[in-house]
């Protein structure tokens, strides 16, 4: 079923019949007609996200202030309104997921199915994307731990591939970006769920103890970090064939440590639905296994709900930076459980006001396995605000090319969406 969102209007220029929009880090503008766009179906709209994918112009140089984009200031003063250099990175790390969606085998037919499509050397420029500056050093995989019942075993054997490629990590090699990013960057990126079992894991929604953390209390928020079992399921479980996903992201990320610890050095975890949910655990997972870890930052889109206050508080006294890029009209942003307010959170609309709760409801909520915390700071968009989003359904609210549309022309919060942005973004550059 398709929901009607109406047209919103850019900001400082009004709709016209023949638009141009300048997004803020297209090269060129593309030539719209509004009529047209209203009554495009799904795949044309996708395609134009891949033109303004397409057509991005490189980010400008760091330097010095790398550290700032990686959220060392949990980016204050760089959300609203949207800093441009910002805007780039979190662009230029949503194509490193995207290189993760096309790179994964999707149909079930394939003897390939659920695994990656391309070998290490080539994956980027099979993807379009050659010039990255980075070289993939690993694939990844997950494996669920759900158990699978022998009455399954007559179904397509699709329907319990356990385990499947998810992501990869790369590190940046090239010179000139290595230059342009002042400093050495490890990316870890991870896809969105694609198969039976990972849908699966999804829906195990309740709060489940970090191994190694001790529960001496009732209430979930005193028992330690707890995160959604399902995501944990994924990131811990392995085969006898075969590594836990956290086991082969421990053992890459020690080997890049041993080889470029001794220079400048980021890490930065991103992923989308399923995946920034795998990168917050990831995230947790290297600081808590390395002392010696550098900075370490999520960039998120679309993720659900990870853990409790608990998780939450260990993620910031780590020094893990989260910046969480989320779509009001996007309902998997609204899950698992439901959040309490409180401590550092800014309430959402939706989240449970406790403080107006009778002491005893109080404790009952706080002792189920459903309350959970949004972590790290958030930029938070609306396809309502894109005035070239309309009749798009439920799902396409969650694609992560719309989410990295809605970057591309978000402004701030007063303007959320502006179309004619070339002239904005290029004036910012010559500073």
């Amino acid at each position: 079923m398709r929901s009607s969102v109406g047209l919103a209007k850019p900001c400082t220029v009004p709709p016209t019949r023949d638009m141009t929009l300048e997004c803020c880090t297209l090269t060129q503008p593309i030539k719209l007609n509004k009529k047209f766009l209203q009554n495009q179906p799904l795949k044309n709209w996708e395609g134009l996200l891949d033109h303004e994918s397409a057509t991005a112009s490189r980010p400008v140089k760091l330097r010095r202030k790398w550290m700032e984009y990686q959220g060392i200031r949990n980016w204050e003063g760089l959300l609203d309104p949207l800093d441009d250099n910002l805007r780039g990175e979190i662009l230029r790390y949503g194509h490193f997921v995207d290189a993760a969606y096309k790179s994964f085998d999707f149909d079930p037919s394939s003897p390939a199915y659920a695994t990656c499509r391309f070998p290490k050397s080539t994956l980027f420029e099979r993807c379009g994307k050659p010039d990255t500056g980075y070289r993939l050093t690993k694939h990844l995989r997950a494996t669920s731990g759900i158990q699978i019942p022998r009455w399954i075993e007559k179904a397509p054997s699709w329907v319990f591939t356990q385990s499947s490629w998810i992501g990869y990590v790369a590190v940046s090699l090239n010179k000139a970006e290595i230059a342009r990013l002042g400093r050495r960057d490890v990316v870890i990126a991870f896809r969105g769920t694609a198969t039976c079992l990972e849908w699966l894991e999804n829906l195990r929604a309740t709060l489940t103890q970090l191994p190694n953390s001790d529960c001496g209390k009732k209430s979930s928020d005193d028992c330690g970090p707890m995160v959604e079992s399902g995501f944990l399921s994924l990131y811990t479980s392995g085969t006898p064939m075969g590594p836990s996903l956290q086991e082969m992201v421990r053992q890459e990320i020690k080997r890049l440590l041993h080889t470029y610890g001794d220079e400048p050095l980021s890490l930065t975890i991103t992923g989308h639905s399923l995946g920034a949910a795998l990168a917050t655990l990831a995230a947790y997972d290297i600081k808590t296994t390395f002392n010696c870890a550098p900075l370490v930052t999520v960039i998120s889109f679309g993720g659900p709900r990870v853990g409790n206050r608990s998780f939450r508080r260990h993620l910031e006294k780590q020094g893990t930076k989260v910046l969480r890029i989320v779509n009001s009209d996007d309902v998997i942003t609204k899950v698992p459980g439901f959040v309490i307010d409180g401590e550092n959170n800014v309430p959402n609309k939706g989240d449970l006001n406790m403080a107006s709760l009778p002491s005893w409801i109080q404790k009952k909520v706080e002792d189920t396995q459903w309350v959970y915390a949004e972590v790290g700071r958030e930029l938070r968009l609306s396809s309502k605000d894109s005035p070239y989003l309309n009749s798009i359904n439920v799902a396409a609210c969650h694609d992560l090319k719309t989410y990295l549309h809605l970057v591309n022309g978000f402004v701030s919060s007063s303007c959320p969406f502006r179309a004619k942005a070339k002239r904005f973004f290029h004036s910012n550059h010559r500073r």
